[in-house]
């Protein structure tokens, strides 16, 4: 008997720690079941926000998203916004189309960096940049969320040839940015994103512009 009880323990301990390990996954799921609406929710809400911020003059939006290679409206079910491949027109309180917000991401120093930026197709200028999210460096890479002398550079942006980084206090030409001090990478990996964007949508909205179906 005593032999028994003590075999019997190794095999309470692995069906104990089972149980809690299963306990524990449905505690997630079920925490994450609950909790994703809300944060989808949030999510659009802190997008359609930006798009506002960065398309000066707009209130109000219309979402595109990529099908065959072209741009379509987004068929939206209540107020959700798309979670793919997509553009937004923004509009003033008239209706007029003052712009487009483009989201776009790439790499960063850390992790993946997330933005929007708008764009003015009449003059061809970026008119706005905010990053959505990103895990760059605290005191360092952040500054790109935070710093307002580097946001400006984003605010009359021109995009031809191509969006360029120079160094710190060096910028002459209308598609350059000053970089960061101290935050180089980070401020590259922002104009890269924004031309990796142009270089995915500007045809697509030109294409979208010049059909028949206009934002």
């Amino acid at each position: 008997m005593a032999s028994d009880k003590k075999g019997a323990g190794p095999f309470r301990l692995i069906a104990t720690l089972g149980l809690a390990g299963l306990f524990s996954g449905l505690v997630l799921v079920t925490v994450y079941l609950a909790t994703q609406p809300l944060i989808l929710e949030n999510q659009a809400k802190a997008l359609e926000a930006a798009i506002y911020q960065v398309v000066p003059g707009s209130e109000t939006r219309k979402a595109y998203v990529v099908e065959d290679g072209k741009l379509v409206p987004f068929n939206a079910q209540g107020n959700n916004l798309p979670s793919g491949d997509a553009v937004f027109a923004a509009l003033d309180a008239q209706g007029k189309l003052v712009g487009f917000g483009i989201p776009s991401e790439g790499a960063g120093f850390q992790d993946t960096i997330k933005l929007i930026y708008g764009y003015n197709p009449e003059n061809k200028r970026v008119t706005g940049m905010q990053v959505l999210e990103s895990r760059e460096t605290p005191g360092l890479g952040d500054k790109i969320i935070k710093d307002l002398n580097f946001l400006s550079n984003f605010e009359n942006l021109a995009i031809e040839p191509e969006v360029v980084s120079v160094a710190a206090g060096s910028k002459k030409n209308e598609n350059e940015v000053d970089s960061i001090s101290g935050a180089t990478i980070s401020s590259k990996a922002i104009v890269k994103i924004i031309n990796s964007g142009n270089s995915k949508y500007l045809s697509l909205i030109s294409a979208l512009m010049e059909s028949e179906e206009k934002p």
